[in-house]
């Protein structure tokens, strides 16, 4: 089985056209939050499998690109509308000409589904739960069940969602849960936008069901609080060509350091790294495996109280000397 599953319910066909000095050139591409993901952790060496519903002639295109890539499908297959967009960029601004959010989910397809997922699930060293192509594709209640289920059975969880889904996966309870400030702030559950106000709301996310939470913040550094406390992580700064799908490369590159066996506080330095190189790119979930190795080495990161001061270190500080102070005392990392 893949090392990690990634519970993706309703991927999207993208078309993209671009300018090219020979014409315009169209770009055909699975898409969506968890394809992203997928694509991400596969460029990194991690095998994964990816648990969907793919929908008439949408999905079975879907389902091609997604092999061709390198994942593994497991997937259940009918007939219908699949989620589907066609882009414009030829201006330099992307402009959505059409797009069809596809048909929601039935009784009998999300049962075939949920047993996919546990049986895939169950045999990799971790799962990712993302979020659908449209709000109403599947019931939210799904993620606190599948949360529930996979942590029971001794799965690790990882969450991407927001919103209801979020509230859902708390409440059965996850492993590591990351989420934006935007979607805090959309949701809710956070006060302000500065350090010690974001510390607050991450602190509360614990209470209520992640044992550990990242928080990104745009062009900011992204937060990470565990139980060793709160950790800043400011990447590598790199010109910007499309900043969608930094997130999902962010978590996939943190879970492929997890795959790995490293320690969450090293693993996020992977994916600050996979998620810098990815907005330098249009292609999302994208990226050298030996570039984002090398990105690894420039990011930064503090040890921060929970008003966002500084706790104890400053500067540049190496996985290996990033294990040392996370190590209980009297204990070699």
């Amino acid at each position: 089985m893949s090392d990690v599953t990634v519970f993706a319910p309703s991927p999207i066909l993208t078309i993209t056209v671009e300018d090219h000095p020979g014409g315009s050139e169209i770009h055909v591409h699975a898409g969506g939050q968890g394809v992203w993901q997928a694509r991400m952790l596969v460029q990194l060496g991690v095998s994964v499998t990816m648990c969907s519903v793919l929908s008439g002639e949408i999905g079975v295109v879907v389902r091609h690109l997604l092999e061709d890539e390198g994942i593994s499908v497991a997937a259940v297959p009918r007939e219908g509308r699949g989620a589907t967009y066609l882009h414009d960029r030829r201006s330099g601004e992307r402009r959505e000409i059409a797009a069809d959010h596809g048909d929601p989910l039935g009784r009998h397809e999300l049962d075939e589904l949920y047993g996919l997922v546990l049986h895939s699930a169950l045999a990799s060293s971790a799962t990712i739960l993302s979020g659908p192509s449209d709000e109403a594709a599947l019931p939210a209640d799904t993620y606190r069940r599948l949360a529930a289920d996979l942590r029971a059975a001794g799965a690790t969880v990882i969450a991407d969602l927001a919103g209801e889904r979020l509230a859902a996966a708390l409440a059965g309870g996850v492993d590591l849960l990351k989420v934006s400030d935007e979607e805090l702030a959309d949701d809710g559950l956070v006060a302000g936008d500065d350090v010690a106000a974001i510390a607050e709301s991450m602190r509360i996310l614990r209470d209520r069901g992640a044992q550990a939470v990242i928080v990104t913040r745009a062009g900011e550094p992204l937060l990470l609080a565990d139980g060793d406390g709160l950790l800043e992580i400011t990447p590598p700064q790199l010109e910007v060509a499309d900043h969608r799908g930094a997130g999902d490369s962010l978590l996939a590159g943190t879970v492929a350091g997890l795959v790995r066996g490293e320690r969450l506080r090293d693993a996020i330095t992977l994916g600050t790294a996979a998620g810098a190189l990815n907005v330098t790119r249009h292609g999302l979930g994208t990226g050298d495996a030996d570039a984002v190795d090398r990105l690894r080495a420039l990011a930064t990161t503090r040890l921060l109280d929970d008003a966002g001061i500084e706790a104890a270190v400053s500067g540049r500080v190496s996985p290996e000397g990033l294990a040392a102070l996370a190590a209980p005392e009297g204990e070699d990392a």
